[in-house]
């Protein structure tokens, strides 16, 4: 996929259909309908860590190709905002973590005029962020302004009884079995935020390719318990 010149690549996994919509099927629905309709200017995204924004605005890049473009603000913080020229060529820009860059001038003057033109060629922002517009701590309050005029999805973080279903929605992805059993046992063993858990399926995937296993629970403990070691 073209991402202009960014050196960043997506990630396989962050697609629509390995996304588990519990607590969040409006925000979902008005994203799958936003990528093929295109016909918002976009939305703001916010909530706390390890709540799949990153894997939504992914999936609306992966599912628009060449006309959208993906910028995790935190990992081009040093970069400045230069590398936000020439993105409002691109009809859907998604900007993760925009709250990493608040309160810093330089980046604020150029979100500003990136968003003028976005505007200005009927571009879709899609945004997200830690907290509401209003309460990222922006100073340019003309770009606050902005930003807070875009239909606002307070993400939600999964509950307990939704996170084994996204684990196991993960894995058959992987293609991976991931039996219940197995799944209950990740969740009572190790960090329980989504972020964490998918890692550790990723780790336990290269590890039953190359051991030629399934994801038992006996398994799963010699895997854990050779990491602990």
């Amino acid at each position: 996929m073209s991402q202009l010149v960014l050196p960043l690549q997506l990630q396989d996994h962050a697609v629509f259909d390995s996304f588990w919509p519990a607590g969040n099927n409006t925000l979902v629905a008005y994203l799958n309908e936003l990528s093929t309709s295109a016909s918002s200017p976009g939305c703001w995204i916010w909530g706390a860590t390890a709540t799949g924004k990153s894997h939504l605005l992914q999936a609306v890049s992966e599912r628009t190709g060449d006309r959208s473009v993906y910028l995790p603000l935190g990992i081009f913080l040093e970069a400045g905002p230069e590398v936000l020229e020439g993105l409002e060529s691109r009809q859907f820009v998604c900007l993760d973590d925009i709250d990493k860059v608040a309160g810093n001038t330089a980046w604020e003057h150029g979100l500003f005029e990136l968003c003028n033109q976005t505007q200005d060629l009927g571009g879709i922002l899609i945004i997200s962020a830690m907290a509401t517009a209003r309460e990222c701590g922006f100073e340019l309050k003309d770009l606050e302004s902005r930003f807070s005029r875009l239909p606002p999805f307070h993400i939600q973080p999964l509950k307990d009884s939704d996170r084994l279903k996204a684990l196991q929605l993960r894995a058959k992805q992987r293609g991976l079995d991931l039996p219940d059993d197995t799944g209950h046992f990740l969740l009572t063993r190790r960090k329980r935020d989504m972020a964490s858990l998918y890692q550790l399926l990723d780790k336990l995937d290269l590890e039953a390719l190359k051991a030629k296993r399934r994801l038992t629970i006996p398994f799963v403990k010699a895997v854990l318990n050779s990491n602990d070691s």
